[in-house]
């Protein structure tokens, strides 16, 4: 099995077929049970893709793989230009990419400044670097002015966005978004769907979004991959060529965001019927 982390030289590049993630025949197990099954899945590099699939289809833990969290039983995952075998290199490089997980896990004792710096502080990063990436990072979630508060001042969909900050202050090639949105409320999602679109116009971010959500994934993504049941593996890709730049609301509205939902939610059900 191979976790790839890009070296330093790597670190900013694409490959040079303008993929940022490539897993090829991926397979994890939890003792006796498979997880993934050969899983063959791409990003492209500077792309908006999305995960769907039902609870327990193996979503969260492919992107745990890929962000070096889990290791797979078989498997190759290259990001950018190079494969870096974690048992030659002792996964010394460390991969151009941040985590955002469904709890913001932000420090309580740490102001808003502090827990979006935290990730740079840890990496040894100096001290003017540090104060334009947060500074910057604070600037894209619209939480300027709100440097001095502590978590337990902010709502629950500020707090998300303190976490986003704290990722894209890092400047990360690929973006790993673990269902971010699921703990808000339905008002708040949609706004939060308008900000991160607003930031990936601005950064043009490699991003890979896990979501039960089909809607999430189709006002958000350029292309979304629906996983099946357990084992969990790829069943399709589906392009989303409505224009951007994107709203919530016009996403919707657009005529071929029904028609693209409801072929994703025929899919799902054909496979769960099928895995029965």
């Amino acid at each position: 099995m191979i976790v790839s982390e890009p070296s330093q030289s790597a670190r900013g590049t694409a490959s040079p077929d303008g993929i940022a993630i490539n897993c090829e025949c991926v397979l994890k197990r939890f003792g006796q049970e498979t997880v993934l099954d050969d899983v063959h899945f791409s990003l492209a590099t500077g792309s908006f893709t999305s995960l769907v699939g039902p609870s327990g289809c193996g979503k969260t833990t492919l992107l745990r793989i890929i962000a070096g969290l889990e290791t797979p039983d078989a498997g190759t995952i290259t990001l950018g230009s190079e494969t870096a075998r974690a048992a030659a290199d002792g996964g010394a490089s460390r991969p151009s990419l941040a985590v955002v997980f469904q709890q913001a896990n932000l420090f309580p004792w740490k102001s808003v400044w502090r827990n979006v710096a935290f990730g740079l502080e840890l990496a040894g990063t100096d001290a003017a670097t540090i104060a334009r990436n947060v500074a910057e990072a604070l600037a894209l979630v619209n939480l300027t002015g709100n440097e001095k508060k502590r978590p337990y001042q902010l709502s629950g969909g500020m707090q998300q966005r303190v976490g986003i900050a704290r990722a894209l202050a890092l400047d990360p090639d690929v973006l790993l978004m673990d269902e971010p949105f699921a703990s808000v409320d339905a008002q708040t999602r949609e706004e939060l769907h308008d900000e991160l679109l607003a930031i990936w116009e601005r950064t043009k971010k490699s991003v890979l979004f896990v979501t039960h959500s089909i809607d999430e994934a189709i006002v958000l993504s350029d292309e979304i991959v629906v996983m099946g049941a357990r084992p969990g593996r790829v069943l399709e890709r589906f392009e989303v060529r409505m224009p951007r730049p994107r709203t919530e609301e016009t996403t919707r509205l657009h005529p071929d965001f029904a028609e693209l939902r409801h072929s994703i939610r025929e899919l799902l059900v054909r496979s769960a019927v099928d895995a029965e």
